[in-house]
């Protein structure tokens, strides 16, 4: 029975010399929890002077919510009682759709039949940024979208294109802050190979990679608007950039003990369980592996026709994993958007979350990986490249398929994820 360190450090920091506005309004150091405030709110209420009289563009989704639950284009419009004095013109949606409701390519952009507006999609065949010329139609872009808290969220890509976007038409861009869900407290490796990253904007020919941008850790450990501050600082964007922060977060503390209402960020993630396992799983969408799309607790479990559910549990129950147990348990996928059999009752894995503060979701996929691949060999199929942007470290994934040892493996990832955290310091606004 394999024995190792178990123990993630405590590496926290405060932002020295950040583009944050109003950080004083930040009291982290008298925390209570289930009183923390959005971005949004502490815009309108401490910060408005950055949108007042001026024509708004709102990139943002269903996530964009103060913490009553009421939506950021409501509020920005001049929701009763709560007027902005602003302009707002122009939506532009990410991913899955202004209201979060699409799992596919090419969503169209169209007016916004709640609010009669205009919505610009940013999502075709991938991520895009929001066309030059429309924002210099504005006068300023305000950005307010819900990461998870792991590197393979396209909807940091959308901040990052946007921010390239508004630096080449000098207009400044406004990042409302949210709480990193799985807090910003625990880091995971692997930390992105530097052969698979891609920063850049979109390029006819040249795709670009929303999903895979930067060599930073699978589990990131930061808010978007640290990930803001610290993307323009080191991809030399240069955007007049301006964080909004949340009120009354500290980084240790998990989404469901801010107070704030949880709104589904995609269609497949349902919960913060999800969330949590979402880092260790989210690699095997390039594999044959089924990760519960189509159930509602996606993310939470794997499974395929060919998979011997018991063996593998038994190995793995035998690994002692901090934070986690596991069931052989079958599933039906119900219309999954993966097209991982549809309609079928197949064998399947249930990781079960029992201790959220030891959980090392990374450490679970890994050794998700390497015992599947001992019980199934050839079944098991990996699309290396796609498997690889995702988890970000080729050489660990052969290593695994080579039947290595995968505490070991992720052991050795630890001191890349750290020394990110040690680099990443100045950019850190909250205790």
């Amino acid at each position: 029975m394999m024995r190792y360190n178990r123990l993630l450090p405590a590496l926290l920091a405060l932002c020295s010399g950040c583009v944050v506005v109003n950080k004083q309004a930040d009291p982290t150091n008298e925390l209570a929890e289930g009183r923390v405030v959005p971005g949004i709110t502490v815009l309108l209420r401490d910060s408005i002077q950055l949108i007042r009289g001026k024509r708004i563009g709102l990139l943002t989704n269903q996530t964009g919510i103060d913490e009553h639950g009421d939506s950021d284009i409501d509020l920005l419009r001049g929701h009763p009682g709560r007027s902005a004095r602003v302009s707002l013109v122009q939506l532009f949606s990410p991913e899955h759709g202004l209201r979060g409701t699409e799992d596919r390519q090419n969503i169209a952009s169209g007016i916004d039949a709640e609010s009669g507006l205009p919505v610009y999609s940013l999502y075709g065949e991938q991520t895009m940024a929001p066309p030059d010329s429309m924002l210099r139609a504005l006068d300023a872009l305000v950005f307010d979208l819900q990461d998870i808290g792991a590197r393979t969220w396209t909807y940091v890509g959308a901040m990052v294109y946007a921010m390239r976007a508004s630096a080449r038409v000098q207009r400044p861009i406004i990042v409302l802050d949210r709480p990193n869900p799985i807090t910003g407290y625990l880091i995971e490796g692997p930390v992105l190979d530097n052969s698979l990253a891609n920063a850049e904007d979109p390029a006819p020919g040249k795709p670009g990679q929303a999903f895979a941008l930067w060599p930073i850790p699978l589990r990131h450990g930061m808010t978007i608007g640290e990930l803001a501050l610290y993307y323009n600082d080191v991809l030399k964007i240069h955007a007049d950039l301006h964080v909004v922060p949340i009120q009354g977060w500290r980084r240790d503390v998990w989404f469901d003990l801010t107070g704030l209402p949880w709104v589904k960020p995609s269609p497949n993630m349902p919960s913060i369980q999800s969330a949590m396992l979402y880092p260790g799983l989210v690699a095997f969408e390039s594999t044959n592996l089924s990760v519960g799309r189509g159930m509602p607790d996606a993310f939470q479990r794997v499974g395929a026709p060919w998979l011997n559910a018991a063996a593998t549990v038994a190995i793995l129950r035998d690994r002692e994993i901090p934070g986690v147990r596991f069931y052989s348990e079958s599933f039906t996928p119900l219309a999954p958007t993966d097209g991982k059999y549809p309609d079928q009752t197949i064998p399947g894995i249930k990781i079960v979350v029992i201790n959220r503060s030891a959980l090392q979701s990374v450490r679970v996929g890994a050794t998700l990986l390497w015992a599947i691949h001992k019980t199934a060999g050839t079944k098991l199929t990996i699309d290396n490249r796609g498997f690889d942007l995702r988890f970000g470290a080729p050489g660990v994934r052969e290593a695994l398929l080579r039947g290595e040892d995968p505490d070991v493996l992720i052991d050795r990832e630890y001191k890349s994820a750290y020394a990110f955290r040690e680099k990443t310091r100045q950019y850190l606004i909250y205790k």
